[in-house]
């Protein structure tokens, strides 16, 4: 694993990111914000998610008005994402609000930009700048011709720059698009030319199924890099579906432990079980399960007692039957119909 880079530190609430901070894992509520019991009760569902951060939309003075109530019932921190209304970012800002996203360019003139700034320095909440391909400034486009890495990072500079004025470095930086390639390259050209902490993520993925493959070859190249301190993954989808996603895709590039890892063989013509019934079955049990284990369900007798062998728990598959194994010893071998409830009863049991 290649070593992560480092960057300014910054405190979300009670919780750091930057500066070798683990990289955490945010969503954003699709509850109207005024709507308190439905946006305090998604909060809690994210946070039981794994989520770590969660992120608010404040389009209106209504919303605005209830992060106090809202911040009262969570334990998670909140962020206020702001555009074109200066006003609301010190409404939130009154109102113990945790982070701020906003674009500095968009929320008036420099007057507006100060005041912002002055209010988050003063109750120490740090400012995400989110810049986006899909609206980067008329100058940059014309410049450039179209949307590409260096557009993102100057419009990125230029919004530092107008913090940096008033006295402002409490930042983090996102530069999402929705390809990746784009993304890929805009986050590597940040990661060079800037020392704050780097929220990643590509935007528009689309539904969960191609979102989530998106956002795993983006945000998982970035992190194999070392780049990235805090993520999101964007789905049109339930922002569950965001937050496992995120966690998986730490997983995947190893930082991130614990939970469940479910090992299991493709199909082929050697497989003489309903392998993938089973391996859905096993993992659908086992979700949610907070112990830091190796589960394996292996199809067949060529690769499966080998692999089953190397796993905390596993089974390997046979004609109609299966071999039960723990950290490397046989159990015993049963009828395919009793694999998963002897298995799963056996991880539960200890």
């Amino acid at each position: 694993m290649t070593e992560r880079k480092q960057t300014k530190q910054i405190m979300v609430g009670g919780l750091p990111v930057g500066g070798g901070a683990p990289v955490s894992v945010q969503t954003m509520c699709n509850t109207k914000t005024w709507d308190v019991e439905a946006t305090v009760a998604q909060i809690r569902a994210m946070e039981a998610a794994g989520a770590e951060i969660v992120r608010l939309a404040v389009p209106d003075e209504k919303s605005a008005r209830a992060i106090d109530a809202i911040k009262a019932q969570v334990n998670v921190p909140l962020v206020a994402d702001i555009h074109f209304d200066y006003r609301l970012a010190l409404l939130c800002a009154e109102r113990g609000i945790d982070k701020i996203r906003i674009n500095p360019g968009n929320i008036g003139g420099e007057e507006n930009v100060k005041a912002v700034a002055a209010a988050c320095r003063a109750k120490k909440i740090p400012i995400r700048i989110g810049v986006n391909a899909g609206s980067l400034e008329p100058r940059l486009l014309e410049k450039y011709g179209h949307p590409c890495a260096e557009a993102l990072a100057e419009s990125a500079e230029g919004h530092v720059e107008l913090l940096n004025r008033f006295d402002f470095d409490d930042i983090c930086l996102s530069l999402k698009c929705s390809q990746v390639p784009l993304t890929i390259a805009a986050y590597r050209l940040a990661a060079e030319r800037f020392p704050y902490p780097l929220h990643l993520g590509v935007t528009e993925t689309g539904t969960a199924w191609n979102g989530t493959i998106q956002s795993a070859v983006g945000i998982g190249t970035l992190l194999s890099e070392g780049i990235g301190d805090t993520l999101r993954v964007s789905l049109t989808a339930d922002p569950i579906e965001e937050v496992k996603t995120g966690i998986a895709i730490l997983k995947a590039a190893g930082l991130r432990h614990g939970g469940v890892k479910l090992v299991s063989c493709p199909t082929c013509g050697r497989t003489e079980i309903d392998l993938i019934g089973l391996a859905e079955e096993v993992e659908r049990r086992l979700q949610g399960l907070d112990r830091d284990i190796t589960v394996a369900v292996m199809g067949c007798v060529v690769n499966g007692p080998g692999e089953a062998r190397e796993a905390d728990y596993g089974v390997a598959g046979g004609r109609g039957k299966g071999l039960l194994f723990k950290k490397g010893q046989v159990l015993g071998t049963y009828p395919y119909e009793e694999l998963c409830d002897r298995l799963t009863a056996l991880i539960e049991s200890e």
